[in-house]
């Protein structure tokens, strides 16, 4: 209906191109939250269709696939495979248990020191929270004797909140963390012309992040303190858990070798020029050859071709938005208000506002899609410095999704484990995402001016 009405009522100040791209892309975003069907499904729906009314000609509509974000995200997926393939994560998360887990707050902290360190190759907190960490810290709880019900409190209750609250404060730390991150790099060079390289990004994201990891564990342990404060068993566990593994096998070792090299030359890449997208095309072309995972493995990956395939279109609409001047017309209209204030005051109040609007969303990706481009406009017209108002909304993109359990694909694996209330996540979302806010905006702002950022 949403797309209907914006298709065929006429909107003062948009001429008919404009208007029909509006609907189709925010059907397509409606569709996204609601899922009604795939998310493939909906936005090659709504590229037929930008073809169908002669909105956008062919060669604009397919031009996403030409895009090298797109391909770096294609690329992070893959890495993503392989960890999964050669049981690299597993291993990385057991090992950090074993040698940190004396105690229920320390337990906690290696549950995020785990998520951290496989962030930056796993670019899916659906895959790294739901699919690798969260039946971790469920295994852990149930070693410990804590179960849903009479026992949670046990310490089952508070792992499962670290798990979660660390693995999209994970996400925000590296461009490669989430599937949206570059989208969002996209958005600031096109929209702001800023860079956002996986360098910038990882130093931008260090000292507020690594704040967030120091203090969210220990805050978790105060506003839901586990019954268990001894731990020991876990180390147990988790050593048993090593030696049943056994050793690295060659395809992890190759695998920790290609990692090293693909981040060295993503942190690098202002010395030497070559393209993120490139270091990590090597980096999948290195592991295919050297056996770490098959083709058919490559082949077999459905999550990094459907993702190649929504994302590429998503991506062209979205740049289609700004390119038509969409972006500026509705920022302009709807942020009007803001106007006058005094940059620093209207940066904040975006950024908040930007956070609590996912409350009405069940994806990160169509936050980011709907919103970061016009938030982003409201801030450059309101007077924010381009390569400041870039920072807290693309930090934002990945914090938000710590406040509801549908906010984010891991949230539901999460919360579905049963160990934590509706009534105690959302309190204890809110606490933490106020936290994260005056880390993000207080440290982080601070650091962005001392490391030249603004």
């Amino acid at each position: 209906m949403t797309g209907l009405a914006l298709y065929f009522v006429p909107l003062p100040g948009f001429n008919i191109a404009q208007q029909h791209l509006l609907a189709i892309f925010a059907a397509t975003i409606v569709a996204l939250v609601a899922r009604p069907v795939p998310m493939g499904v909906s936005v090659l729906l709504a590229a037929t269709l930008l073809l169908l009314t002669d909105t956008l000609p062919l060669e604009k509509v397919l031009a996403g696939f030409g895009n090298a974000t797109v391909w770096l995200m294609f690329s992070a997926f893959l890495f993503a495979r392989a960890i999964t393939t050669t049981g690299l994560g597993v291993r990385i998360a057991y090992l950090f248990i074993s040698r940190f887990g004396h105690t229920s707050l320390t337990l906690g902290y290696s549950v995020a020191i785990s998520d951290l360190v496989l962030a930056p190759v796993v670019p899916s907190d659906t895959a790294r929270g739901g699919g690798i960490m969260a039946p971790i810290v469920r295994s852990l709880a149930q070693a410990l004797d804590s179960a849903p019900g009479p026992t949670a409190n046990r310490i089952g209750t508070y792992l499962t909140l670290v798990g979660f609250h660390c693995t999209y404060a994970a996400s925000a730390m590296f461009l490669t963390g989430m599937a949206a991150n570059p989208l969002i790099a996209s958005f600031a060079r096109n929209i702001a012309h800023v860079d956002m390289t996986w360098g910038k990004w990882a130093l931008a994201a260090s000292v507020p992040g690594l704040c967030t990891f120091a203090i969210i564990p220990w805050l978790l342990h105060e506003l839901s303190p586990p019954d268990l404060r001894d731990t020991e068993h876990a180390r147990k566990h988790a050593r048993s858990r090593l030696q049943h593994i056994g050793p690295m096998s060659r395809p992890e070792k190759f695998l920790v070798g290609i990692m090293l090299v693909v981040m060295a030359g993503w942190i690098s890449a202002p010395w030497h020029g070559i393209s993120n997208t490139t270091v990590a095309l090597g980096g999948v072309c290195v592991i295919l050859l050297l056996g770490v995972i098959s083709w058919d493995d490559l082949l077999g990956d459905r999550a990094a071709w459907d993702a190649l395939v929504w994302f590429a279109l998503l991506l062209m609409m979205a740049e289609q938005l700004n390119e038509q001047g969409v972006i500026g017309l509705i920022s302009h209209s709807v942020f009007r208000h803001v106007h006058g204030w005094p940059w620093p005051m209207t940066l904040a109040a975006l950024s908040i506002a930007y956070l609590y609007a996912h409350y009405t969303f069940a994806s990160m990706t169509a936050h980011v899609s709907a919103l970061y481009p016009g938030f982003l406009a409201a801030a450059l017209a309101a007077g924010v410095p381009a390569p400041v108002a870039v920072w807290p909304l693309a930090f934002f993109s990945n914090l938000n999704a710590g406040i509801t359990h549908y906010g984010t694909g891991s949230a539901p694996v999460y919360f579905g484990a049963g160990y934590v209330s509706q009534n105690q996540w959302w309190t204890i979302g809110f606490v933490v995402s106020v936290v994260n806010i005056a880390i993000w905006l207080g440290v982080g702002l601070i650091w962005w001016q001392l490391i030249g950022l603004w």
